[in-house]
């Protein structure tokens, strides 16, 4: 879907909440094309991954390899550090006003 069409944000969006309705609220965060998947143990975040990879195939949904990072304690997501300590404003967001 072509995401300069003005509605295929929004569809893409309710799609993905569709696909992984059930598992948003305690597995994953979802935003347009964007998925983190976390997890409290690695076997956690495992199972997590493969059940939100079952439901990607069963909606015939494809995965760019070079687009995805896997097992990291910490990602930086749309100006907000996440992590197991929580989540945190990106430093680098606010630099600009800090200095």
């Amino acid at each position: 879907m072509a995401f300069g069409l003005c509605n295929a944000p929004a569809t893409f969006e309710r799609l993905m909440e569709t696909v992984l309705r059930g598992l948003t609220s305690e597995a994953c965060l979802v935003y347009l094309d964007d998925i983190i998947i976390v997890g409290r143990t690695f076997q956690e975040h495992l199972n997590y991954i493969r059940k939100v990879f079952q439901r990607l195939q069963k909606a015939n949904l494809k995965l760019s390899p070079k687009k995805c990072r896997f097992f990291r304690k910490e990602v930086s997501y749309l100006g907000h550090i996440i992590s197991a300590d929580g989540v945190k404003t990106d430093p680098e967001k606010t630099k600009a006003v800090v200095d």
